[in-house]
C-alpha cells in the first residue's frame, strides 16, 4: 500500500530540505517522492527542472512500465513529441513509449505517478 501523509505542501519553501537533486544535473532537477509502495514500487512523484535546462545529456527515455505525468507549473517542450506542454497537460504513458529529452521554460513542476508493478518486459 502506498505511503501516506495528510495535507501538506511540498512546494512550500519550508519543506525545501525534502528535495533531492537529480544526479548529473547540477542542480537543476530536483524530485521528491510524496507517497510510494514499498512493496509495489509504484510511486508519486515531484520533479522540478531549473528554467532553460534541457535534459538532452540525458537523452530520450522509455520505462518498461506505464506512467502518468501532469504539468503542474512551467512550460515543457517534449523533443520526442515536438511539442509544449504547459500547465495542465496531462498524459499516460503505456510502456516502452519514448518521452524526451525535455527543455523547460520557466521553472517547471510536474506530478508523475509510476507503475513498476505493471512492468512489462521488453
Amino acid at each position: 500500500m502506498k505511503s501516506t501523509r495528510t495535507y501538506w505542501n511540498p512546494l512550500d519553501a519550508q519543506n525545501a530540505d525534502e528535495w533531492e537533486v537529480i544526479e548529473g544535473s547540477d542542480g537543476n532537477l530536483m524530485q521528491l517522492t510524496i507517497a510510494e509502495d514499498p512493496v509495489t514500487g509504484d510511486y508519486t512523484r515531484l520533479t522540478k527542472i531549473k528554467d532553460g535546462y534541457s535534459t538532452k545529456e540525458f537523452g530520450a527515455k522509455s520505462h518498461t512500465y506505464p506512467e502518468e505525468i501532469f504539468i503542474v507549473s512551467g512550460r515543457l517542450y517534449d523533443e520526442a513529441f515536438g511539442m509544449w506542454l504547459e500547465p495542465g497537460y496531462y498524459t499516460s504513458r503505456p510502456p516502452g513509449e519514448v518521452h524526451g529529452p525535455f527543455i523547460a521554460d520557466g521553472d517547471v513542476v510536474t506530478l508523475e505517478m509510476s507503475y513498476p508493478s505493471q512492468s512489462i518486459e521488453e
